[in-house]
């Protein structure tokens, strides 16, 4: 009780600090990013699953419907914290560049952090005065892994009583609690939820049991029925057709439904709970009073995923997913409805891996965007179709913060960032667009997006075109048709490549570039 008395009188009498006060009107940030989320798994995007606080959220603020994300998880964690593309920053090592926390602690604010890390080192080396959480990619919800942290000491996970998702929220909580009230907040709230392993409390569980016996195929087709109710895009769409290795869900045997019912069941659970504890924040936020001027983003590091890794004990010995030893996984056929309507899945550069729900909520903002060009409002809240990308974090908290990107961060000359403010889009108005939005992972999936138009491949293969003002799902390839502006773009994704030092593929292929690979897939698929 003294430690706590002495630090609040010793912070009502500091003036020593350059920044301006709470006072001054900047507001606080709060980032919130889930993992391998599909685009259309919130009930404000068309999903089933119950998303009442997210929801509540898009209802109160507005939803992108044409927001970008690095189609992975380290690498959208590069690009999301640095402002530049992954591959400039060495992906993890965030090398040449300054961090969100780093920008914002210059600026005055606290800067705290709950959560999945996935970068190389620690959160306070990169600007964090705070940090929960475990620095590795994934983990066991019950159980954790050696690599939890409370700042640098290791977090013993307590032997019953805990889960991830909650964890993560009880220690945003606190730190909200203890900061400081004289001057504004940075929050990256980043959960592991629902990245597998797909592992949930059992009374979750058993509220979706049963939900999917209709399968994906019924799942993907209710999804996309709502999602033109709402408008969700803005014009008239036919969802991308179930891919070819996916099996119509009436070819399954009984047996198979039970148990894909059991794995979708769980995934919807851990999304739900994941819903419950971003409640658990707001709550926190509007207890300490500072929920009207916090400006809450959240959204999806890729696409849902299409990995089936479940383990061959877990069948074996039929442990069911509130078994702390059991180790489930869905594949592609829930992915692909997962992320309804669009192609493809996590690591590809289609729409169903680089396409995340984004909701951005402000009270205490600039209002109600006035409906016109780009803005459109549904039943479920405000809509802008205005596309933008994670690049543009960073570009809105320099804005928002009224700073300037570093020209220098540990003793390293850092690079430009290369996002725009997402503030005029905020406050209603059309922003001046970006020339381009460049996608790859590691260099064997890549796309190019250019106004309306987008090139995509897949495993470095042909390249294909689309134009997305009329095709959002991509389903007309117009490579054959316009062979120029295809080569032209393929041109500038080459260029932009080279200048981010983006690797060639070709040359990972040889000698230790197999085994280089194979890792990525491995590995750096969490």
């Amino acid at each position: 009780m003294r430690k706590r008395w002495l630090a609040v009188l010793a912070a009502f009498l500091w003036t020593g600090c350059p920044s301006a006060t709470a006072t001054d009107g900047r507001p606080n940030v709060v980032v919130v990013l889930a993992d391998d989320l599909g685009f259309s798994d919130l009930g404000c995007y068309g999903g089933e699953i119950e998303t009442p606080n997210l929801d509540r959220l898009a209802a109160g603020g507005l939803r992108f419907t044409q927001f970008y994300n690095c189609a992975k998880c380290e690498t959208t964690r590069a690009t999301l914290l640095t402002g530049r593309y992954h591959h400039e920053v060495g992906i993890a090592k965030l090398a040449h560049a300054a961090t969100l926390a780093e920008v914002a602690q210059q600026a005055g604010y606290t800067t705290l952090m709950a959560g999945k890390w996935h970068m190389e080192g620690n959160p306070l080396d990169r600007g964090f005065e705070r940090y929960f959480g475990h620095l590795s990619g994934a983990c066991n919800y019950f159980t954790g892994d050696g690599t939890f942290r409370i700042d640098r000491e290791v977090y013993e996970v307590p032997e019953s009583g805990f889960y991830t998702t909650d964890a993560n929220t009880d220690w945003a909580v606190r730190f909200l609690h203890e900061a400081p009230t004289d001057k504004p907040f940075f929050l990256y709230l980043a959960y592991n939820a629902p990245h597998y392993p797909l592992q949930a409390p059992e009374s979750d569980v058993r509220k979706y049991l049963g939900r999917y016996r209709g399968g994906w195929d019924a799942m993907r087709s209710a999804r996309a029925a709502r999602q033109q109710a709402m408008g969700l895009l803005p014009h008239d769409f036919t969802p991308a057709p179930r891919p070819p290795d996916v099996p119509a869900w009436d070819s399954l045997s009984l047996a198979e439904q039970i148990e894909q019912d059991l794995m979708m069941a769980t995934y919807a659970a851990m999304v739900d709970r994941l819903d419950r504890n971003i409640g658990r924040l707001m709550a926190a936020l509007e207890a300490t009073g500072r929920a009207d001027n916090t400006l809450l983003l959240f959204f999806s590091d890729n696409g849902a995923c299409p990995f089936q890794r479940t383990r061959p004990e877990t069948r074996e010995q039929l442990l069911l997913p509130w078994d702390p030893t059991s180790y489930w996984t869905y594949d592609k056929g829930w992915a692909h409805a997962c992320n309804t309507p669009f192609r493809e899945y996590k690591r590809n550069q289609h729409e169903g891996g680089i396409a995340t729900p984004c909701i951005a909520h402000w009270p205490a903002g600039p209002g109600r965007p006035v409906i016109g060009p780009d803005f459109r409002e549904s039943a479920e809240g405000r809509l802008t179709d205005q596309p933008a990308h994670l690049v543009d974090i960073m570009a809105t908290l320099l804005d928002l913060a009224g700073t300037a990107y570093p020209t220098t961060i540990h003793d390293q000359p850092t690079g430009s960032p290369r996002g725009l403010s997402l503030r005029p889009i905020l406050e209603g108005r059309v922003r001046e667009p970006h020339p381009t939005f460049h996608f790859t992972y590691y260099g064997n999936h890549n796309a190019l997006r250019e106004g309306d138009w987008k090139l995509v491949n897949l495993g470095n293969g042909p390249w294909e075109l689309y134009d997305l003002a009329t095709d959002r799902t991509e389903q007309h390839d117009l490579a054959e048709t316009h062979v120029e502006r295809r080569d032209a773009m393929a041109a500038s994704w080459q260029q932009l490549a080279e200048e981010i030092h983006v690797p060639d593929p070709r040359s990972r292929r040889n000698g230790g570039g197999q085994q280089k690979e194979a890792k990525a897939d491995a590995i750096l698929d969490e």
